[in-house]
């Protein structure tokens, strides 16, 4: 691949895990991935992702893992937003 393309994918990816979680660090920027990915596939192809599921029962329980994780600092950091009324 491009290494501009690279680049600008990588900010763009950790300026998704900013606005969702408020944490930008390589970790989490990771996870983001994980979880857009993931998320993507449910909804274009959900019998692939309910076959990977049956197929692979930790991988299922670290995905749900992470996106709770993702969903808990996503409203902790709703919570902790100024209002902007």
């Amino acid at each position: 691949m491009n290494t501009d393309f690279e680049n600008d994918f990588n900010t763009l990816v950790a300026k998704t895990a900013e606005l969702i979680t408020g944490d930008t660090s390589p970790e989490m920027i990771e996870k983001i991935k994980v979880w857009a990915f993931f998320n993507h596939v449910h909804k274009a192809l959900p019998a692939l992702t309910s076959h990977w599921n049956q197929s692979h029962p930790e991988g299922k329980a670290e995905m749900r893992r992470i996106f709770e994780e993702i969903r808990a600092l996503n409203q902790a950091k709703q919570v902790a937003k100024p209002d902007s009324e």
